[in-house]
């Protein structure tokens, strides 16, 4: 069903058929980049977060990107502790592997980290292990109603440059 819930929700903006479903896996970064032909930077994934009472928190970040958990405690004023995989299913609605901001079960506070932001265009999965959309980095942050931009990840500024890739 989780598929069917972000395709249901890209149909306001008229962009259900960009959804891509694809014959192998893209549940891991470097599965997806295989998957689609970009590299593996270029994967938008959702991390799943304890928030305030029994509110997860979204964070999406370049697929080489890791939580630094000192400016994740700056920002939030809260410990970057992960989410078990039966917490992200029942917070967001999605497996693990096809967690994205889009179509979820609750309403979610999403933010998107500055990691993102040297991609002309990323593509974050789609709610289940083999799908994935292509949006600009404008377009992820209308759809999926994040809050805002963050800088709460480390390792992306060493491993590429900091230039826009289509």
């Amino acid at each position: 069903m989780s598929l069917e819930t972000v395709i249901a929700h890209f149909k306001q903006w008229n962009r259900e058929t960009d959804v891509m479903e694809f014959e192998t896996s893209s549940a891991t970064v470097e599965q997806a980049a295989n998957t689609i032909g970009v590299i593996p930077a270029q994967i938008a994934k959702t991390l799943s977060f304890r928030g305030e009472g029994d509110k997860a928190i979204l964070i999406v970040a370049a697929g080489d990107a890791k939580i630094d958990n000192r400016k994740f405690r700056d920002t939030f004023h809260l410990k970057a502790r992960m989410l078990s995989p039966d917490e992200v299913l029942e917070q967001t609605g999605h497996v693990i592997g096809g967690v994205c901001p889009f179509g979820l079960a609750n309403d979610l506070d999403v933010f998107l980290d500055i990691s993102l932001k040297r991609f002309t265009t990323v593509y974050p999965a789609c709610g289940s292990i083999n799908s994935a959309i292509k949006l600009t980095c404008e377009e992820l942050y209308q759809y999926s109603y994040a809050k805002q931009w963050v800088e709460v990840c480390k390792g992306w500024e060493d491993e590429q440059e900091k230039k826009s890739v289509s």
